[in-house]
């Protein structure tokens, strides 16, 4: 099977006809040197300095590492860097250690997480809550021991990998993204086929940056006996009043039946949690694998209950979070820019062509911007983006700068083409 590379992506290396694995792997790497020789390989780049709204960077084209505008980070709020937090994790690592030691049912349940565990659930208004090592595995790992063969998910077709993932022991329905009367057409075929019938839908999409209607997408789940999961992770510290995410907009904290979300956007750190009644975190605390199998998070896990308490202490950050947004949405729709119907911290640009927008990433690299440039499979082939990430910490001046790159670059493309002051 020939493949050619210059409009190739990832997806076609993951099963390629009469090459075993190691063959596999072998045209993988010609692919990734192709990317590479051609400057369109900015994945997996490697930075000096944390995250931020700066970071340092190694390029293959600079012997020494780079400080550049970055756009990469889900850090929103900037709470990695924030030095309340950081003392809480000092703290808490001087306390305990490094690490667990072991899963949570043997050795591995410590206080903290008996603690973290109470303040996230307490965060949304909840009872119960269960935490694991990823904000992935929240999602594949409960969809996992939830779904079997005599249930079905119903899943907006823009949700996370790792819903997909958690899906594949259950009956699966896709519907396309935010169309109601398509999961309504759906709900209604399903209501007497299956045994469990859970739709599964994100707050906040994390690639067009789009919120889910789901005061609406509730009362057909009500409607139709179906159960509401919604993976808020992008949502969470950036809408909402006090910044409880979508469902909070929507007036529906206490209506989901299952919440999920990672510790590693608005909280600064890593993992994920599941917000249930009380008998399903049980469940799911003896029957979730990838948590009753795997070692807990580490005593740095502290500095996450420290910023669920930040974010009502200190709400300003959201509120410069958004004036950040406006600013740079505002600045790259004026240029023409296609922006899609993003409603968060994520803005994409949107640009259609794959090589376009490698093309684009390169330029914007060069002028000292970090961006990721997003084609297929993570969006469909017609959607290829660069998707960025605003945080609360950018000042006006790196807004401005990256707008500067934004607008040389889409000119140099023939993507845009208007004077903005005109």
């Amino acid at each position: 099977m020939e493949i050619e590379f210059n409009t190739a992506s990832f997806k076609d290396f993951e099963n390629v006809d009469g090459l075993d694995a190691w063959k596999r792997a072998g045209l993988f790497q010609n692919y990734l040197n192709y990317l590479d020789n051609n400057g369109r390989l900015n994945y997996r780049l490697i930075s000096s300095s944390g995250c931020g709204p700066e970071m340092n960077i190694l390029t293959k084209d600079h012997p020494k590492a780079r400080k550049m505008v970055s756009f990469v980070s889900n850090d929103y709020l900037g709470f990695t860097q924030h030095p309340k937090i950081k003392a809480a994790v000092i703290a808490s690592i001087e306390e305990f250690g490094s690490g667990a030691g072991a899963s949570p049912a043997i050795g591995g349940q410590f206080s903290y997480h008996e603690d973290l565990e109470q303040k996230i659930a307490a965060f949304f208004g909840r009872e119960s809550a269960i935490i694991y090592t990823t904000g992935y595995t929240a999602n594949s790992a409960t969809l996992m021991s939830l779904l079997q063969k005599e249930d079905i998910a119903i899943v907006d077709m823009a949700v996370h990998a790792s819903v997909y993932e958690g899906c594949q022991l259950t009956n699966m329905k896709v519907f396309l993204h935010n169309r109601l009367d398509l999961l309504e057409r759906t709900l209604k075929l399903s209501r007497d086929a299956y045994r469990t019938k859970m739709v599964i839908v994100d707050g906040v999409y994390s690639q067009d940056g789009d919120i889910a209607p789901l005061d609406k997408i509730l009362e057909l789940c009500r409607h139709y006996g179906a159960y509401l999961a919604v993976d808020d992770a992008h949502g969470v510290g950036v809408v909402g009043n006090t910044g409880r995410g979508a469902m909070e907009m929507y007036g529906i904290l206490q209506e989901a039946d299952i919440i999920t979300g990672t510790f590693s956007k608005t909280f600064g750190n890593v993992g994920g949690y599941v917000i249930a009644s009380p008998e399903l975190i049980n469940f799911l605390k003896y029957q979730s694998r990838q948590h009753l199998f795997s070692a807990t998070s580490t005593p740095a896990a502290a500095g996450i209950i420290r910023g669920i308490e930040l974010l009502d202490e200190e709400p300003y950050w959201k509120d410069q979070l958004w004036e950040n947004i406006n600013h740079f949405r505002n600045g790259l729709d004026s240029l023409g820019f296609d922006t899609g119907p993003t409603q968060s911290a994520i803005i994409p640009i949107k640009i259609g062509d794959a090589s376009v927008t490698a093309q684009m990433a390169a330029i914007l690299m060069k002028a000292g911007i970090y961006t990721n440039p997003i084609i297929y499979p993570a969006v469909s082939k017609k959607n290829a983006r660069i998707r960025t990430s605003v945080m609360a910490t950018h000042t006006k001046e790196q807004l401005d700068q990256a707008l500067n790159a934004f607008e040389d670059a889409g000119k140099k493309l023939g993507i845009i083409h208007k004077d903005p002051l005109k």
